[in-house]
């Protein structure tokens, strides 16, 4: 895994001279988009579904938690190792569940939303596994001295499986703040497709964060195995006002919109300045989640120190963009670094705070004020582009460094699954030390291509060495995918509002999605569908039905619904002054086990359609 080995200071450093490509060209966002999301299937620990794409893995850790007791199947492996690490995992989640709140539509448009959906599900079932009571919380399985040395195939590994676990004399804030996190941020994914799995996301959420906040504590002081690897230097606060933000996003709870007003500066959420964002430090991410509140209107009587938060958060964008008064580093071919053990984990993590926060800005009609004076949202959009590109191509090296993404892009990959020929290609066992002798060693290309991972990334001077043993920059892990996902959606798509000029939109047809049920409030059921879909001027459009039933023994009048994210026209439903919907005019009432449809168009994925009031006679 790409492990810790860094060092969690907030120090700022100077900008370098970004030295101008020659070479420009434009990207396929779609198709990267669609690889970066099958790498999640590469890292599938436990029982493959039938429907799984990546046909060179089989199951594995089958085993996994039986010794302690718990069934501790499935999750994901953090990187080029076996090991499932919680804080990653969770993080991981966290990132792929933002990126589809922010950018759903556009990956539905990509029609990408279901493999995402299922990339967070795969995660999220495990996280619910592994909160196995109220206050214990199983955060790694496997240990990295171990499994490091050997090198053998998933399906097939010899090391220790042992689980670790926090409680209340074992505690573990950061860990417990982080698959909060993680599950409260799923638990909004999940909202309309599947309402009930969201409640129950919800309660483990809930759960975590008193946990994490009434028993405080490192989590690697409990499981110290994981301190070589995945070591939380940055402590547990920032976990704790992370997880709070995600609870009020998922619940408008007001004591969770209170306890970040409330402990802002205690855990320093209005005082650091941060230049990264990642699974160890949430500082920026809190802080722009929390200066989202502030844009939306949702500050209350905090205002004030959310404004603090906001002031962090774009400190840190302007540092990234160099246009602060101390600026991140940058390579002479303009990459974000921060460090040269997986440097890439920072430049994904923060083109998506900048892609999302420019966004939010534009809707706002606001710029963000950095030292060296305004700067436009698409200012913020266009950076964030030119690290994604760089990323996919343009550098010095010509090098794409998501692997299967153009005609360069690294071969000899840090990971013992692709590096070791498939167990369904050869079954004969590979040995612990065997597959280092055998396979690590090769000086050849890896037999099963690991498509879409995003590897570690070149050093401070744009250089790379697509080797084996080169584990800083050549081993991927899912955390440098899961934000990316929602830029790539973005920049492939487009705003809602209307076609970029900064980014042409080219969309492929691509076959309906399933039916998904929208929340309701009873006795009203809403079933919404895709009918049909079809091409004009390269955008995808769909025609949904929603289907409206009285589920109720008695006749529903004064009917009234809201809909929300509808970017097109709707049939059926007579629109009031107001702005929410009622029955057509040739509809007064809807009697008992009776029905009503609607229909409407438009190039995005399901609109929220929620019942807003009726009455019964």
């Amino acid at each position: 895994m790409p492990k810790m080995m860094r060092i969690g200071e907030t120090s700022l450093f100077l900008l370098i001279t970004i030295v101008p490509l020659a070479l420009s060209r434009g990207h396929d966002y779609g198709l990267a988009l669609t690889k970066s999301i099958l790498f999640f299937e590469a890292q599938r620990s436990g029982y493959l579904p039938s429907n799984q794409r990546v046909k060179w893995r089989g199951n594995s850790g089958l085993n996994d938690g039986k010794t302690n007791g718990v069934d501790l199947v499935g999750g994901y492996y953090d990187a080029g190792d076996n090991v499932k690490f919680g804080l990653p995992m969770a993080f991981t989640v966290t990132m792929m569940s933002w990126s589809i709140l922010e950018y759903g539509s556009q990956m539905a448009v990509s029609g990408e939303l279901g493999h995402a959906m299922d990339a967070v599900k795969w995660g999220t079932d495990y996280l619910i596994k592994a909160h196995s009571e109220s206050h214990v919380l199983y955060g790694e399985v496997g240990d990295g001295t171990t499994d490091h040395y050997c090198w053998q195939r998933p399906e097939e590994m010899t090391t220790s499986r042992n689980a670790y676990r926090i409680d209340e004399n074992n505690p573990g804030s950061d860990l417990a703040g982080e698959t909060a996190a993680a599950m409260a941020a799923a638990s909004i994914v999940f909202r309309r497709a599947k309402p009930a799995y969201s409640r129950e996301l919800l309660k483990h959420a809930h759960q975590l964060f008193e946990f994490a906040d009434k028993y405080r504590g490192k989590y690697d002081s409990s499981i110290s195995v994981a301190q070589k690897y995945y070591r939380s230097v940055s402590g547990y606060a920032d976990e704790l006002l992370w997880a709070a933000a995600w609870l009020y996003k998922a619940t408008n709870e007001k004591y969770y919109l209170d306890y970040l007003g409330e402990n802002g500066d205690a855990l320093g959420g209005t005082g650091w300045a941060m230049t990264e964002f990642g699974w160890d430090v949430k500082y920026a991410g809190v802080q722009t989640l929390v200066a989202m509140f502030l844009l939306g209107g949702k500050a209350d009587s905090h205002a004030p120190v959310f404004g603090k938060y906001q002031e962090k958060a774009e400190m840190f964008m302007c540092s990234c963009m160099g246009k602060a008064n101390h600026n991140v580093q940058k390579t002479p071919g303009g990459l974000i670094f921060r460090q040269s053990w997986n440097n890439l984990q920072f430049v994904t993590s923060a083109s998506f705070i900048l892609t999302v926060y420019s966004d939010h800005l534009t809707a706002a009609r606001k710029h963000l004020q950095c030292a060296s004076g305004s700067v436009a949202p698409s200012e913020l959009l266009a950076f964030a582009k030119s690290q994604v590109d760089y990323i996919l191509g343009n550098n010095p090296r010509a090098t794409s460094y998501m692997v299967g993404y153009g005609n360069h892009y690294p071969q000899q990959v840090h990971h013992r699954g692709s590096s070791i020929v498939s167990i369904k290609v050869d079954p004969t066992f590979v040995s612990c030390r065997g597959g280092y002798a055998t396979w690590f060693s090769r000086k050849a290309s890896d037999p099963n291509l690991l498509t879409g991972a995003i590897v570690g990334g070149p050093d401070a001077y744009d250089n790379f060495a697509d080797q084996r043993d080169n584990y800083e920059q050549t081993e991927p892990a899912t955390y440098n995918n899961a934000p990316l996902l929602g830029v790539l959606a973005r920049l492939h798509v487009g705003s809602h509002a209307a076609h970029d000029p900064l980014l042409p939109v080219e969309v492929p047809l691509h076959k309906p999605f399933e039916v998904q049920p929208t929340p309701h409030a009873a006795p009203i059921e809403i079933d919404q569908k895709v009918s049909s879909s079809w091409v004009l001027n390269g955008r995808t459009y769909y025609r949904y039905s929603a289907i409206v039933t009285n589920k109720s023994k008695r006749t529903i009048k004064n009917f009234s619904l809201t809909i929300s994210k509808l970017y097109g026209p709707l049939w059926g439903l007579t629109k009031t002054a107001g702005g929410s919907y009622g029955f057509p005019a040739w509809v007064s009432s809807l009697p008992a086990d009776k029905s009503i449809e609607f229909v409407y168009i438009h190039s995005a994925s399901f609109a929220d359609v929620l019942v807003s009031g009726y009455t019964l006679v």
